[in-house]
């Protein structure tokens, strides 16, 4: 289905919002447009970031490392480009 479809992902600016929403201590975090958009094509990933907040994640290169791996080329999407 490759040749058919391609999912396009900023993995920097996505890291970057997820790490907002990781670190913002307050209940707007949820009312991120990102996490609106994530809701609709990957909300296991929410359900992660989730976690994060309540385990208290304060590095980023943590969320940097779980959006790497979700967009890897063997994670559940694949970044165009990226092989």
């Amino acid at each position: 289905m490759n040749r058919f479809f391609q999912i396009r992902v900023d993995t920097e600016a996505l890291t970057d919002e997820a790490y907002a929403f990781v670190t913002d201590p307050t209940p707007k975090r949820n009312d991120r447009p990102f996490i609106q958009e994530l809701h609709d094509i990957y909300p296991e990933m929410v359900d992660v970031l989730e976690c994060m907040v309540i385990d208290g994640t304060e590095d980023r290169q943590d969320v940097a490392d779980y959006v790497d791996t979700v967009f890897a080329s063997d994670g559940p999407f694949t970044v165009a480009g990226r092989s």
